[in-house]
């Protein structure tokens, strides 16, 4: 049996090759018309104070210096005038690092409109982001050592294969739903065994992720399509379709969501998997339906633990949405019937039925396998729980 799941395993490993083959991205360097790439300039906040807008009555503005950082005016101190109402604009305090844009030169033969010359255009967060990844890397290590350290490689292959492969392939025209699916296979099958080597139980857990991704995806297709999910409903959509990026706003849709599961997907696979080679170096007697019970309760709480988790970062992310449906007169149903809402229920919903899936589907893939090494052999494995 370990020979077969094994051939499969192959397959599933050559498929993922050609198909990234297939689908790798050619040039997107022009795609878009637009992008958000503005031309900004460093700054420091040097001095805010707070009065009434020269030239707009008794509205209330933030008047501020700032000195510049960087480009060709390095040092030079420029004025820029924010709004002071709650809400409009974001309150600006001395020593604060922030970015801002300088006001196109008028065409000749026209006069400049009187006012500041620059404008604020954002926070520079480089800095904060930079502290707090070094962070998480060093408790990383600190914490799992060295497979907190594969852990680590693993998630810059992960990233390195998005950033490199499914947005540019997307960006370029590919099926959004085939270039997830090709993905993500290729994420499971490289970061699994880079984080937790080979052996019965990364085939069991990378068997385990490829099946329900795949049955996930389907679920997604499904009721994406019975739901009459059209992907038109989000800015970033809008913002595509300005910029004239040619793509299935729906197929795209259906690719954030088979990325988002495997998330999850990876972490229960391995746990469950985990557990079963556990119970058979602990318990050698254990026949096939013993391990396959008492692993699958291990496997209840993981999920009711992970479905709880998976639901409250849908919510968290829709927080804003559910805030102005809450202080509307839509009811609950109608609200349930747009589809910014009815988008993340499908997601959360597809994505626990991929999740829940998964627990017997790799218990019985590891019960198969363990029960097909000598307890001995298992003692020595690895059963940590793995994120």
């Amino acid at each position: 049996m370990k020979g077969a799941l094994t051939a499969v395993a192959v397959i599933v490993a050559v498929g993922t090759a050609a198909g990234l083959a297939i689908l790798w991205p050619g040039d997107t360097e022009t795609r878009l018309q637009g992008g958000l790439a503005v031309d900004a300039t460093k700054a420091e906040v040097a001095e805010v104070t707070e009065s009434t807008c020269p030239g707009l009555g008794n509205q209330r503005c933030q008047l501020v210096t700032a000195r510049l950082t960087s480009g060709r005016d390095a040092g030079k101190r420029v004025e820029l005038q924010l709004s002071a109402i709650q809400g409009f604009d974001p309150d600006l305090d001395p020593g604060d690092d922030i970015r801002v844009t300088k006001a196109p030169e008028p065409p000749p033969g026209q006069e400049a409109v009187a006012g500041p010359g620059y404008s604020f255009y954002d926070f520079q967060r480089g800095t904060p982001i930079l502290v707090l990844a070094l962070a998480f890397v060093a408790i990383v290590l600190l914490f799992a050592r060295f497979r907190g350290a594969l852990s680590l490689v693993g998630l810059g292959f992960s990233l390195a294969l998005v950033l490199l492969f499914v947005v540019p392939a997307i960006l370029d025209g590919k099926p959004p739903l085939a270039v997830a699916i090709v993905g993500s296979l290729a994420v499971a099958l490289i970061t699994i065994p880079m984080a937790h080597g080979g052996g019965p139980k990364t085939l069991a857990a990378v068997l385990g992720t490829a099946a329900s991704l795949l049955f996930t995806a389907l679920l997604a297709l499904v009721f994406t399509k019975a739901a009459h999910l059209t992907g038109f409903s989000s800015e970033e959509a809008t913002f595509l379709q300005l910029a004239g990026a040619n793509l299935s706003l729906e197929g795209l849709l259906l690719a954030g969501m088979v990325i988002a599961a495997l998330g999850v997907l990876d972490d229960v696979t391995v746990s469950q998997a985990s557990t079963v080679l556990a119970l058979r170096s602990a318990n050698p007697t254990l026949r096939f339906r013993q391990l396959f019970a008492v692993a699958q309760r291990v496997g209840r709480d993981h999920v009711s633990a992970t479905v709880n988790t998976l639901v409250l970062a849908y919510v968290g992310a829709s927080l804003p949405v559910l805030l102005i449906f809450s202080s509307s007169d839509l009811g609950i149903g109608e609200a349930l019937s747009t589809e910014v809402v009815a988008k993340e229920v499908v997601a959360t919903l597809v994505g626990s039925i991929g999740l829940i899936a998964a627990v017997p589907l790799t218990t019985a893939l590891a019960a198969v396998l363990a029960l097909g090494e000598e307890p001995e052999a298992l003692a020595g494995v690895d059963h940590g729980h793995a994120h």
